[in-house]
């Protein structure tokens, strides 16, 4: 069932658990992850961003990624990650994408307000919720080069871009990067709590692959309600694809999906997702 990710992360957040967002972009990774969200019952965001395109013909791709949602006996959200333009999360919402992310967080506080304000004025009367980021996570290869030139999220900064923008949810740097880690983060939660005191909407956790489960579960039960996943998808299809590498491609590919699959459901059961479809 495709669904509205307003009225989930709400859910969630007055719920105390998390929705898990799979960025997926290709037939594998898509079909592994439904799969895992309908064995856990489990609602889902299901997404797509700038950085696939190399891969994936994304206006192909997006039909099968709708069809697939509005197909499950879950819910399951569409969404346009981390988009860099108005004119990128326009065609994310042409082809079929029902939410959208305007990230223009590497931009100072005030351009960024405008470019966001921009999105929300242009989709909110088309009943999208717009997700922002303020504070930058990074995408440094080396996790301490990342922590050097950081920009952590300011809670009385967090309150005035949520008021002046009207997003409907933040995404947070609390010492959260892309990719992989090359050392253990270092999450601050000092800051996640400042920035759940001074706003009201839904916050998000960007980065979350190899982030400590510990730590993961901590983050949500201080606010955090939806969580991105990508790297560790990849990852299990990687350590599969090694595993089976003698195989044929169409039997691999069976591994691959289902690599995906197992790798997913944990992450649901971590953010506490798991048969949220019964409540």
């Amino acid at each position: 069932m495709l669904a509205n990710i307003d009225y989930w992360e709400k859910k969630a957040q007055k719920g105390g658990f998390a929705i898990p967002h799979f960025n997926v972009w290709n037939v594998e990774m898509l079909e592994g992850v439904m799969e895992a969200a309908e064995e856990k019952n489990a609602p889902i965001i299901i997404s797509f961003g700038t950085g696939f395109i190399d891969n994936t013909i994304f206006e192909e791709y997006a039909s099968m990624m709708v069809s697939m949602a509005k197909h499950a006996h879950v819910h399951v959200i569409t969404h346009w990650d981390h988009g860099r333009s108005m004119d990128i999360v326009k065609n994310g919402y042409n082809y079929g994408m029902n939410s959208v992310m305007r990230d223009a967080s590497a931009l100072p506080f005030e351009e960024n307000v405008s470019e966001t304000k921009e999105v929300v004025d242009y989709f909110h009367p088309l009943g999208v919720p717009v997700e922002a980021e303020l504070g930058h996570v990074g995408r440094e290869k080396v996790y301490e080069d990342a922590l050097a030139q950081y920009h952590y999220t300011e809670a009385d900064k967090a309150a005035e871009f949520v008021e002046r923008t009207g997003c409907d949810s933040l995404a947070v740097a609390i010492g959260n990067v892309h990719g992989v880690y090359s050392a253990k983060p270092k999450i601050a939660f000092d800051v996640l709590k400042s920035v759940r005191n001074a706003v009201e909407v839904p916050l998000v956790l960007h980065g979350a692959s190899g982030i400590p489960d510990d730590d993961v579960k901590k983050a949500v039960s201080l606010g955090i309600c939806k969580v991105n996943i990508h790297t560790e998808l990849g990852l299990a299809a990687s350590d599969s694809i090694r595993e089976h590498e003698t195989l044929p491609y169409l039997e691999l590919q069976k591994y691959v999906r289902e690599a995906v699959k197992q790798r997913a459901m944990e992450k649901i059961v971590l953010m506490g997702d798991q048969d949220k479809e019964e409540d």
